[in-house]
Order: C-alpha cells, then structure tokens, then sequence
C-alpha cells in the first residue's frame, strides 16, 4: 500500500473512531470524552487535533544495511499524518541493502532538515561496520542528534549512534549477539524489546522495529491511533516457531547465530575504539 493510499485509509479510520460515542481520547494527562453529536465518519474536524502533526523525521541509510530495520519503522513513522519522513543517504542513488534489495533516498544528508523530530539509525553487518568507519555518516548523525527530540535505532544501528558519542550514560539495547559492545559505545546494556532513557530510543534486532516504530507513534498521537496504526498492519505475530530469542531457541542454533557474529565484533571493537577519542559526549 503507497504511503499516500494508507494515510487516507488511517484519515478515515482515526475519523470513525473520533466519531464514535464510547472513544475516550487521552492527551496531556487529560481526557475528553468524544460527544456523541460528532460530525459523521470521514469528516476530518471529528479527530482531535493531536492525531495530526508536523514531524520531521530523518531515517539514515547506508549501503550493506539490512532492510526490515529500515522498513518496518518506516512503515509506522509514515502512518504519522502530518508528519514529513525523509529517506537520507550521501547521495540519492539507490542505497541497496545487505539483501540487495535497493531502496531510494529523498534527501542527502547535506540537505536534511537541520532540526530534527527523530532521527533514526537502521543496523545491519558489514555494512554498519563500514558506516561506524564513516566520517560524513559520523558528523551528520553527531549533528543532527544533538538536537533531535528524539534519537532511535534499531539492532545495531545502535552502535553507530555509540560511535558518533550519542549512547554516553544512557540505558540502549541492541541485537541480543551484540549487546557487550554497547558498553564500549558508552551506553549502559538492557535485554529488552524496546528501551527509551530520555530521548534515546533504542530496538533490539530487526523484526523490534516495528515495535519500535508503534512505540513511538502511540508516544507522539495517542494510544486510539497506534492501535488504529496496528490494525491496519495487522501486526498481530504468530511466528511458527518459538526461537526469535536465545532463552527459547534450541541452543545449537544460538550457538550457531552467535558465531556469526564474532567477526563482526571484533570490527565493531575497533570500530569503536577507534572513535572514542575525537567523538563529543552527549549532553541530553
């Protein structure tokens, strides 16, 4: 469903429910009980002004990251109405994942919006490794997190936030095989799902972000929205096994998937080490 087609689905989805008499809206530590003499379904003054923003949000893309961390907050952040998602990459060349699969930039990261709402990381292998080694992928994050309302990641786009000196004493998580580099990336380690420490928002490996991104969209409209949000996703998982963790998966293949990442955290540790001294500490 294209971006525009599914914002006029949630328009007139958020309409009915703002129409209907038992809907109690809540904002601000307050609520108001929705009059049962709201305008009919479809007519937009029926939504309380607060579903509708005006967001900038820049999510950062780089060669070799993996799609579905991309994606799936993407997916979420693009359901904001009013809210402006900017694709940011070095160039507007298609950026193609550690999948091949190709994805197209609207903005460089020279002509992204200064002043942020969000900002957001994606995570991936190799390809992270060769972003934390960036220095114009470094400066941009550096800058633009500084001032963003609010810095996001999912998997180990958490340790490119870490390497530009954003994760300095706050609480983060990360994919679970790499969760002893956050340390290293100044951050303090939490096995969870979805973690925010003041502004820093951070998700666990890949499929989190779609937690991540509904997290954030009930954060800045209201839970009646995200839910809204949710149901037209039907994000509703059943998975067909019960091995999305290392407590429940048999423990040769975490076994297994914890190798694979042992070359990773060698680079990432250099990686890291090699940026502690020139990036700044965070200040929010």
């Amino acid at each position: 469903m294209m971006i525009t087609e599914r914002r006029s689905f949630l328009r007139a989805a958020t309409a009915a429910l703002a129409a209907s008499p038992w809907l109690t809206h809540a904002g601000q530590g307050q609520s108001a009980q929705v009059s049962a003499q709201t305008p009919a379904p479809h007519d937009m003054s029926a939504m309380p002004a607060s579903w509708t923003g005006k967001e900038q949000i820049g999510m950062l893309l780089y060669p070799g990251m993996t799609a579905l961390d991309f994606v799936g907050p993407q997916h979420m952040f693009a359901a904001l109405m009013g809210a402006k998602v900017h694709h940011v990459a070095k160039t507007l060349d298609p950026v193609v994942s550690d999948t091949q699969l190709a994805l197209s930039p609207t903005v460089t990261l020279e002509h992204c919006p200064r002043d942020l709402d969000i900002l957001f990381v994606p995570g991936g292998g190799a390809g992270t490794i060769d972003a934390m080694r960036d220095a114009q992928i470094l400066a941009f994050v550096a800058d633009r997190g500084r001032r963003a309302k609010l810095v996001t990641s999912v998997c180990t786009g958490s340790l490119v936030l870490g390497a530009a000196g954003l994760l300095q004493g706050y609480k983060a998580t990360t994919h679970w095989a790499t969760h002893a580099l956050l340390k290293e990336a100044g951050a303090i380690s939490v096995q969870a799902r979805v973690v925010r420490d003041r502004n820093r928002i951070t998700g666990a490996g890949v499929s989190a972000g779609l937690d991540l991104g509904l997290a954030i969209v009930g954060m800045l409209r209201d839970p009646a929205y995200a839910q809204t949000v949710q149901l037209l996703a039907e994000y509703a998982p059943e998975p067909p096994f019960d091995a999305g963790t290392p407590r429940t998966a048999p423990p040769a293949v975490t076994t297994m998937v914890a190798d694979m990442f042992k070359d990773f955290e060698l680079q990432a540790h250099a990686a890291l080490a090699r940026t502690k001294v020139s990036r700044p500490a965070s200040s929010r």
